[in-house]
């Protein structure tokens, strides 16, 4: 079973960048947005990916994530619930962690989180300098429910 454990903080400025290792441009949709599941599809780049999320229990839940052909993920998106979310994805190391750092677009535009995956709930970790509050268990911040957001 794969269990996903993240913490979720908004980011209080672009100091991140100086730490980036790569950053890639994101296009995802959901096809099921459920409380107890949602379904994503995910294309950047040349890589296209299928996502399913189960329930949140605090920072923990399941996740399954494959692999799908891309112009599969290009015809999914078509079918996903409108609006499409876009954003770049930003990898930074930080004192030995990888953070994703999430800068949103469109009418997202100044929307910036950072997600950690860590290995246990009890994990020690250094919060950088360009992080702010904790957001973990604010749905408000799911991707999934942001693009409830978004003006269509």
């Amino acid at each position: 079973m794969a269990i996903e454990i993240e913490h979720k903080y908004l980011v209080i400025d672009t100091a991140f960048k100086q730490y980036t290792l790569q950053s890639k441009h994101i296009f995802q949709g959901y096809l099921s947005k459920d409380k107890e599941r949602t379904v994503r599809i995910r294309v950047s780049d040349n890589d296209a990916f299928i996502t399913i999320k189960g329930k949140n229990h605090g920072d923990k839940r399941l996740e399954f994530e494959y692999s799908i052909p891309y112009d599969d993920a290009k015809h999914l998106l078509d079918l996903c619930i409108k609006p499409i979310i876009e954003k770049f994805r930003h990898i930074v190391e930080y004192n030995g962690n990888i953070w994703e750092i999430d800068e949103f677009k469109g009418a997202l535009d100044g929307l910036i989180l950072a997600e950690i995956e860590i290995p246990s709930s009890e994990y020690k970790y250094d919060i950088p300098p360009f992080i702010g509050k904790n957001v973990t268990n604010d749905s408000r911040y799911y991707n999934s429910n942001l693009v409830d957001k978004i003006p269509e």
